[in-house]
């Protein structure tokens, strides 16, 4: 892709000896967006702390406004004036950038709420599946229309027309934010709801998650296990008057994986034990391959040392922080399989592709399948050029492949903004501490 002129090619990253000490995580991305949304489709002004500051959450920031809502900065936190359920601007174009997080639930919230909308992205964007979710939208009144190719966004979406009780199903195996936007759309209807989830439901603690933020506005979900959802119509979005955002977990995983490689201690401030995201369970992994790993209610410490020991893991219930394990297994004993991946290749790339050819540059032997990837550890590290795919995984991934005393070179580093900007700034402050070869 073209770099803008701010946007620096590439970055140099000197192989990494050690590392410790301590990372304040900025706010979970996921959390961010559906807290800003729900906020504003709430009666009430929600004060909303610790947001992740990122390309996603602004782009959700934008489209809010746009829609009429009113949102002021408040020093740290955003003040979101609640519109109760109905939105003042009934005609928008939004560009959504590349956020999945923004894209799927402003799809389904305004199909349901009347209006005539306009929702695009940038190029990948226009290649990530939608279908399955406007078919789930369809089936309970919206009138959305492709603007260029079937299944996928740009869309147009026209007032729906709402008859009866929606019943509505959508497949569970291809992403977990078109179930996550269908609980969150439909209460506004004001009916009973019932969403039915066709085949296995991956990445299911981000439907956890989901209904614990709907829970936290007003809004309660009855569930016959992974299967069936529930809506008790004349449920409203109320204002919780404050909302806390936690640190990212997803995010500490690169941190929590430097100290395991890297010999640490690395503690991790913003997520704990009582984390409601599903990437908290990368400790059972860190754990698995050798890494001594403590948490309290709000932090995570990690120690290790190579070599990590090898596994089999199925990634179903951490699709993202998978991906830092994929990189932890070049520092195992032995072979690793990492499986239940199909989600990474409708993600910002197609990510298992892209993890299989980057790996291959440092040494790694690797097989790739349509939802596996399997890893042979490298003999010896090779220095390697990264490409990024304009993926912020892939750029903070394989930073940490310096920790195998090899020069890394990162291509379009700036891609971190769409999650962390300051990424490579904070892993810098750990380098420092710890100790490095360059």
């Amino acid at each position: 892709m073209n770099q803008a002129p701010d946007r620096p090619a590439f970055l140099d990253l000197a192989p990494i000896a050690s590392v410790a000490g301590t990372v304040t995580l900025p706010g979970s991305k996921s959390i961010s967006n559906r807290a800003l949304l729900l906020a504003a489709l709430s009666s009430g002004t929600t004060s909303v702390r610790g947001l992740l500051a990122s390309d996603d959450t602004d782009r959700m920031l934008e489209a809010l406004r746009l829609l009429g809502v009113r949102v002021e900065r408040q020093g740290h936190d955003f003040a979101v004036f609640g519109v109760d359920g109905r939105f003042a601007n009934r005609q928008a174009k939004l560009f959504l950038g590349n956020a999945g997080t923004a894209v799927r639930p402003l799809t389904a919230v305004l199909a349901l709420l009347g209006g005539h909308y306009e929702l695009s992205g940038v190029p990948r964007m226009h290649e990530r599946p939608i279908g399955d979710l406007v078919d789930a939208l369809r089936m309970a009144g919206a009138d959305i229309r492709y603007l260029d190719k079937e299944g996928y966004p740009p869309l147009a979406i026209y007032p729906a027309t709402i008859n009866g009780a929606p019943r509505v199903a959508v497949r569970g195996n291809v992403s977990s934010q078109f179930l996550s936007a269908l609980l969150m759309a439909l209460p506004l209807n004001g009916r009973d709801a019932v969403i039915e989830v066709a085949g296995e439901l991956i990445s299911k603690p981000y439907i956890e998650m989901t209904c614990r933020l709907m829970a936290r506005f007003g809004v309660a979900i009855e569930r016959d296990g992974w299967n069936t959802f529930r809506i008790a119509g004349g449920q409203r979005y109320i204002s919780p008057q404050t909302i806390y955002i936690e640190g990212d977990a997803s995010n500490a995983s690169y941190f929590l994986a430097a100290g395991a490689i890297g010999g640490g201690p690395v503690r991790v401030e913003g997520v704990g034990r009582g984390s409601i995201q599903g990437d908290i369970r990368f400790t059972e992994v860190l754990r698995a391959m050798g890494a001594r790993v403590s948490i309290d209610d709000n932090a995570i410490e990690v120690r290790g040392s190579r070599p990590l020991r090898p596994v089999n893991l199925d990634c179903n219930h951490i699709p993202d922080a998978a991906m830092t394990a994929a990189i932890m297994t070049l520092f195992a004993s032995g072979p690793s399989m990492l499986s239940n991946i199909g989600s990474w290749r409708v993600k910002e790339t197609d990510r298992i592709h892209a993890m299989a050819t980057e790996l291959r540059k440092v040494g790694a032997t690797v097989e790739a399948g349509t939802d596996f990837i399997r890893i042979t550890p490298p003999a010896r590290f090779i220095p390697a050029t990264i490409d990024t795919y304009d993926d912020h995984r892939m750029a903070m991934c394989f930073s940490l492949v310096a920790l195998g005393g090899v020069a890394i070179r990162i291509n379009d580093p700036a891609c971190v903004g769409k999650t962390f900007p300051s990424y490579f700034e904070v892993l810098n402050t750990l380098i420092a501490t710890g100790g490095h070869g360059g």
